[in-house]
């Protein structure tokens, strides 16, 4: 389908400048442009997400319909979000975006071509679209042409929703419908709702063809034997997986088949707060590259050095990069059976 069709398919229109896939130079100067985020010392960019350093769960919605009412359990969790409501704030939503500029990018979550999902993310910002960039797969360019997504983001962080007419809890939301294959996100700027939407949609498909999905690190030893490693957000997943001595797959999302283990993503999500180059010398190398996206981490404004000590924002200071950015990573983001499993 022709690129604006397909945006009009999906109620997108009459908007500003809409950019495809474009490369990190160009992410670059249009984040900077636009007052997004600021070049730091080494070539990372730093941007902040205001109010939310964190993800939103209170404010995550699902849509209960016939292909969700008997599948998904429901309860705080899951907060359920009637289809009509949905649409009433997709509309609210797709008229926000009119006349606006956007970034939208093409990716696959999944690295076993088996079990792939395509994905299209629609950005009204463009460093989000970088984190994008950063944190899924990126298609070859010859398949950007026919590219059909199977699932959407649309992160508008500016868009502000009301509770009274919206069903929401407050102005954020994050409301996934199954059934149209599309996620909203709005109300809040922390990049990390994008991939973990993305997770929440493989967490509801995947185990119907026997897939376990997984929050997990997981590498290879030089025997060839794989390790997983299970834990909330920082206990460690990412600082284990990234040891020297193994090939890394990947650091935070994963599937389990009968293929072996595989990664959901193309990228890592680091938590930096306090990181030093003695104790992580692969992560902190890769937090200071031209590509890397640092959210909420404090830098002097005169230098540009960055202070990965500063709590001044938030203890969730954050670096995404792409995986190839970590020397010891695997090519195909694929692993085979774990012989390994810690529980952290």
């Amino acid at each position: 389908m022709e690129r604006n069709a397909a945006l009009s398919a999906r109620g997108i229109n009459n908007t500003g400048s809409v950019h495809w896939n474009l490369p990190v130079e160009v992410l670059y100067e249009a984040a900077i442009r636009r007052g997004e985020a600021q070049l730091a010392t080494g070539g990372a960019l730093l941007a902040t997400t205001g109010e939310h350093t964190g993800r939103s769960p209170r404010d995550k919605f699902i849509v209960r319909d016939e292909l969700t009412d008997s599948t998904v359990d429901w309860g705080p969790v899951n907060q359920e979000m009637a289809p009509d409501t949905f649409e009433r704030l997709y509309r609210r939503v797709m008229a926000y975006l009119q006349g606006r500029e956007l970034f939208v990018r093409d990716a696959y979550a999944g690295a076993d071509p088996d079990y792939r999902l395509r994905v299209r993310v629609v950005n009204e910002y463009a460093w989000h679209n970088l984190f994008c960039r950063n944190m899924f797969i990126r298609p070859p360019v010859a398949e950007l042409a026919s590219f059909e997504p199977d699932f959407t983001v649309i992160q508008a962080p500016g868009f502000q929703a009301d509770p009274e007419i919206d069903g929401t809890r407050s102005g954020t939301v994050i409301a996934m419908s199954f059934s149209h294959r599309v996620v909203l996100i709005a109300g809040t700027s922390y990049a990390g709702e994008a991939k973990k939407s993305v997770f929440s949609y493989l967490n509801h498909v995947l185990p119907s063809q026997s897939i376990m999905p997984m929050h997990c690190s997981a590498n290879i030893g030089e025997d060839g034997n794989a390790a997983v490693f299970f834990g909330l957000s920082g206990t460690g997943k990412t600082t284990l997986s990234a040891d020297a001595s193994r090939t890394l797959i990947g650091d935070d999302e994963h599937g389990w088949s009968g293929n072996g283990v595989f990664n959901f993503e193309g990228g890592c999500y680091a938590k930096v707060i306090n990181l030093s180059a003695e104790a992580e010398p692969e992560i902190y190398a890769a937090s200071h590259r031209y590509g890397t996206v640092l959210e909420n981490v404090m830098m002097d404004p005169a230098t540009r050095l960055l202070d990965l000590t500063s709590t001044a924002l938030t203890e969730n200071t954050r670096s995404s990069y792409p995986l190839e950015f970590i020397p010891n990573a695997s090519e195909t983001g694929m692993g085979p059976q774990p012989t390994n499993i810690v529980m952290l």
